[in-house]
């Protein structure tokens, strides 16, 4: 069998990195922000529940959780509900944006989250920040999250674990968290999440 065998050629590397690159994109995961809080019930263990349940999600992978922060609720009275616990998640994923907001709704139920009130305590709130730069004004699934840009216990947590992100079409986190300010937004450094092993 002589070496110009076809069959027995060395592949050339140009072709080894256009079938690499060509798997990457097949696989190709795509980067979204979630902010989870909890004001009701054992706050801390519902929020490593919804990052491990994340975690278990087919096509999900958690690559960051945020330090813990303690918020005052928004929209009500001052002490007329619970504190809430809150955190950001930042995850690589495979699912459409759609089938991810599914899948937090199907993780707030787990955890009994009722939709009655709005602005009302809950155990649980899973909400997509972010997808990639996508920007989406849908019936179901705004994107990015329509008042993320203006919320401190969002931006304080994801500039912990991504101090260089920005918001698609509203700026870099650093500015907004600048404009909008941290005030009320106070850092539990006693309590924490754990990333999933």
């Amino acid at each position: 069998m002589s070496s110009s065998d076809p069959t027995v050629q060395p592949v050339p590397s140009s072709v080894v990195e256009q079938v690499d690159a060509a798997d990457v994109t097949l696989s190709n995961p795509k980067r979204a922000v979630i902010s989870i809080g909890s004001n009701l019930g054992n706050r801390l263990e519902t929020l490593q529940g919804a990052v491990d349940a994340l975690e278990d999600t087919p096509g999900l992978r958690v690559k960051a959780v945020s330090p813990v922060y303690e918020t005052e609720p928004w929209g009500v009275e001052p002490g007329a509900q619970p504190s809430y616990f809150n955190a950001v998640v930042l995850i690589k994923t495979t699912l459409p944006p759609s089938s991810l907001l599914e899948r937090g709704h199907a993780i707030e139920e787990a955890f009994e989250r009722v939709r009655d009130e709005r602005w009302g305590p809950r155990t649980l709130d899973v909400d997509i920040v972010a997808y990639q730069d996508v920007v989406l004004e849908d019936p179901e699934l705004t994107l990015p999250h329509p008042r993320a840009h203006e919320r401190a216990f969002v931006l304080v947590p994801w500039h912990d674990v991504d101090p260089e992100a920005e918001v698609p079409g509203r700026g870099a986190v650093t500015e907004l968290l600048a404009s909008v300010g941290s005030e009320g937004v106070v850092a539990r450094a006693d309590l924490e999440l754990r990333l999933p092993e």
